[in-house]
């Protein structure tokens, strides 16, 4: 249920917090540790850190401006690779933050980093490459960012 919640939060969160610029779409959001996020380690469980970077995701898609194009054009994002590597551990109640960086893309995907912050210390980090994807296939990147500055009114393309 926690999960379903923390959606809820991020989702109405995000249609209040500033709107993120094509060129520097960096989503940061400030998390605690939770009960059910727990392993019988008593700290946080693996999956759930991709399972927070998803929350990550959509708070980019919807500050970006990508969730309306998305809605609009039927496209689905996809994640294609993710890897993490964690450093340190999370315990119940901890405080964190979770930063989720794209960092380039080419033809075909988006190229993104994630940082488990607590305090001052990195807790886990991250990389993924994801597409968007039409029912004709895989909608390339430059198209993409083309179609969220177009629905912001922006002129040019980004790079």
């Amino acid at each position: 249920m926690n999960l379903l919640l923390r959606m809820l939060y991020v989702f109405i969160l995000s249609f209040f917090r500033e709107r993120l610029p094509a060129d520097a779409m960096i989503s940061r959001l400030r998390l605690r540790t939770l009960p059910n996020d727990l392993d019988v380690n008593l700290h946080m469980n693996n999956g759930r850190y991709l399972t927070i970077c998803d929350l990550n995701r959509v708070d980019l898609f919807i500050r970006s401006g990508l969730a309306r194009v998305m809605l609009r054009r039927k496209w689905m994002p996809i994640i294609a690779e993710h890897t993490m590597t964690y450093k340190k551990p999370l315990k119940l109640f901890e405080r964190f933050e979770v930063s989720l960086a794209v960092t380039h893309w080419d033809e075909k995907y988006f190229y993104m980093t994630h940082t488990f912050m607590a305090g001052d210390r990195v807790v886990a980090i991250g990389t993924s490459k994801g597409v968007i994807k039409s029912r004709q296939g895989v909608v390339d990147p430059l198209t993409v960012m083309q179609a969220v500055e177009a629905s912001r009114g922006v002129v040019g393309t980004a790079a």
